[in-house]
């Protein structure tokens, strides 16, 4: 769901944002990885933060009671904060992660996708650079689990090319955003995330975006927004309160 770039501010050079966080620090960063019953790729995302060129973070997974082998898996990684949810669902378990973030900045990753080693780095450069940005996305690109067939309700065409993100995977926020903007709605079982970035917008809240593309989203068999039925009844109610709101606003 493509979304108006309102709050948005132009795109500056990466040299320029990785020198603006050389010469002020570097932020404690919390990612916050939610999976259940995940063994299958939970190993592949987490190594794909750990390789990311960038300190000091701390990778939260918030596990929802697994049944497989994702538990061991996480627990193999001794720096990893393995935290059980007791809640249900994605909106859930990342309100969790942002609840015990010890970090200023807070990025998500599904346990499925896969970071570029760059994506913390540039985006923390930005966020240092310009203190009136709040949020911070980029670029990804879809690619196809070897041996599966594109899920029904998968556009086969998303898989050519790179995409703008307004997704979990590519966002880097202040923590005390989610304050202001509210977290996730626990009540949208499927387009959780769409609600937020929607919020943030009809907000004005300032945004840049990294031009490049440092999220690799994986399609396979068990993706949670292949229910295109009802992610779309979810999409319309939320351009109707969209609406609502900026109706208000008017008036």
């Amino acid at each position: 769901m493509a979304l108006p770039g309102i709050g948005q501010r132009p795109c500056r050079t990466d040299s320029r944002a990785e020198k603006g966080s050389k010469n002020m620090g570097m932020p404690l960063v919390s990612v916050i990885i939610p999976v259940k019953n995940g063994e299958r790729y939970v190993g592949s995302a987490i190594e794909s933060v750990i390789r990311t060129n960038y300190s000091p973070m701390e990778i939260i997974v918030v596990d929802g009671n697994s049944v497989d082998g994702t538990a061991d898996i996480i627990k193999a990684f001794k720096t990893v904060r393995h935290v059980y949810q007791k809640g249900r669902g994605l909106a859930d378990a990342w309100n969790l992660g942002i609840a015990v973030a010890e970090g200023e900045l807070v990025a998500f990753l599904d346990s499925d996708d896969l970071w570029t080693p760059e994506k913390l780095k540039l985006q923390v450069g930005y966020l240092v650079d310009d203190p009136s940005l709040q949020y911070v996305i980029s670029r990804f690109k879809f690619f196809l689990e070897p041996g599966f067939a594109v899920p029904v309700g998968f556009k086969k065409e998303l898989l050519e090319g790179d995409h703008l993100g307004r997704i979990p995977g590519t966002l880097l926020a202040r923590r005390s955003l989610f304050d202001e903007v509210g977290v996730f709605n626990t009540d949208i079982a499927i387009a959780a995330d769409v609600d937020w970035f929607v919020r943030a917008k009809d907000q004005g809240i300032p945004m840049g975006i990294v031009p490049e593309v440092l999220l690799h989203k994986r399609v396979h068999d068990a993706n949670l927004s292949s229910n295109a039925e009802k992610n779309n009844q979810e999409l319309l109610a939320l351009l109707r309160q969209s609406i609502s709101r900026a109706q208000g606003q008017k008036g």
